[in-house]
Order: C-alpha cells, then structure tokens, then sequence
C-alpha cells in the first residue's frame, strides 16, 4: 500500500468509526465540540513548566479511546503526523533557557527541556482529542453541530468542503502516481523542473473535478448550507456530561503533583 492509499483508508476510517455504537459515540455532537474546546483552552493555558499537570490531562484521550471503543496507539499514530511541525516550535527552547531546574544523577534537568516536552505533549494530545472528535462524530455531522451552535453556516460549510477537498485532492494525486509508475519503468527520481509540473496538474485536475462535483451538487438542489436532519437532541445527559467534565478540567488545573510530593515527602 503506497503512502498516499494509506493515507485515504486512515481518512475512510476515522469516518467509518464515526459509525460505530458507543456511549461517546451516541452523544450529542455539540456537547463532544464543546467539551474538546474547554479541553483545549484548560491545555493551552497550563504554564510550559507545569509539566506534572500536564501529564493529568493525557488521561483524557486515553479514557476517551475506551469509552468509544476506539484504538488509541491508532489515535497516536496519526497524532505523530504533526510532530515534525511541533518539535520545529520549541527545538530552540534547550538551546535558549539554559537553566538547571533539577538534577537526575549527574545530569542537569534545564527549564528550556522541560518547556520543549511541555510543547511536544501539549501538541500531541490537542491533535489527538480532535482525532477522537472527528472519530467520534463525523465530520460532516460535526459541521452541522457547529451550525446548530450558532456558528456562521459560511464557515461551517467551507471546513465541510475543504474536508471533503482533501479526498479528491488525495483521489487525484493516486491516480497521476498510478499513471507515473505505470509510464517511468520503475524510474524514482525525477528533476524539480519536472515536479513543478506534477503539482501544477495535480492543482488544474483537482479543481476541475471540484467544478464539476460543485454543478452536480447545485442539480440536486444545493442552496450553499447544510441541509438534512439532525438525529441526535441536546438532553439531560449531555448536560450532565459537560457539568462533570468541566469540574474535572478545574480540579486537574488546579491540582499541583509537585507540590502535593514535596508535602508528601516532607512530612
């Protein structure tokens, strides 16, 4: 299976798992976006040294993972797509905060490492919480649920079809790679001049197909929304769930590991 199969049967399978029959899955979507968002906002405002706190928080997506019924080293897996972009954010933290903060044997723990690992966790596990969103709901009723949320049904639209863009934008470039091997007689490298080209039909070949999935959506009646029934209600348990998960958001920010040790080893 080439890269580029893989990545489309990832995409097929995080909306076939949308599918499946769970607790979390049976959830109202605006409850799940809403919870992820307060999810979000309690990560990112952690400080880059409260490292202890942080790791409380990675219980979230592993605990969502099973009470959805879903694989979370998959989950892990694709967050590690967006790593390379992470450790280009904080790889000059070591270099810059020099620090010594603590000492592990003879080795000198500095604050710049500790606030690299804090940025790499931190960003690992706000790609894996919209993972598990995604996995969860689907996408498409994920856009509806927005909607529902009173977001402009403009934006809730585009990040539908540029969703939907990145299929055909992956459909379009498996076929060209199909017709380039089937032409280069296992040829594998090839000038830049010659990928500038590539790139540019994959480009006019994309929104080709894009116009004429556009005509035949406004055929069958496409107004520029979001039409069709949304099955699922806002109801007692949802309540419940986004009360007893904000309280637990609090006390995880408010709980301090390394304070609670140090007490615990001076008494």
């Amino acid at each position: 299976m080439s890269k580029l199969e893989k990545a489309i049967y990832e995409l097929n399978n995080m909306e076939r798992a949308s599918g499946q029959v769970s607790p979390l899955h049976a959830l109202d979507a605006r409850a799940k976006l809403l919870v992820t968002l307060l999810f979000l906002i309690f990560v990112l405002s952690l400080s880059l040294n409260d490292l202890s706190e942080l790791i409380l928080f990675l219980t979230y997506p592993i605990l969502s993972c099973a009470l959805a019924g879903i694989s979370y080293g998959a989950i892990f897996q694709r967050s590690l797509l967006v790593l390379p972009f992470i450790v280009f954010i904080g790889i000059f933290n070591p270099i810059l905060d020099k620090q010594v903060v603590f000492y592990i044997g003879r080795v000198g723990v500095t604050s710049g490492l500790i606030s690299f690992f804090s940025i790499l966790l931190r960003g690992l596990v706000s790609v894996q919480v919209v993972f598990i969103l995604i996995s969860t709901t689907g996408f498409y009723n994920l856009c509806r649920g927005m909607r529902r949320l009173g977001i402009p049904s403009l934006l809730a639209t585009q990040l539908l079809f540029v969703y939907r863009y990145i299929f055909v934008l992956l459909q379009e470039a498996l076929s060209m790679e199909r017709a380039r091997a089937a032409r280069s007689f296992r040829r594998k490298s090839y000038p830049l001049r010659l990928w500038g080209t590539f790139i540019g039909q994959l480009l006019i070949r994309t929104i080709e197909r894009s116009e004429r999935i556009h005509r035949a959506m406004l055929s069958r009646g496409f107004t520029g929304g979001i039409e069709g029934s949304y099955h699922t209600a806002w109801r007692t348990r949802e309540t419940l769930c986004l009360i007893i998960l904000v309280c637990v958001f609090v006390a995880l920010k408010a709980y301090h590991p390394a304070t609670f040790f140090n007490q615990f080893m001076n008494s």
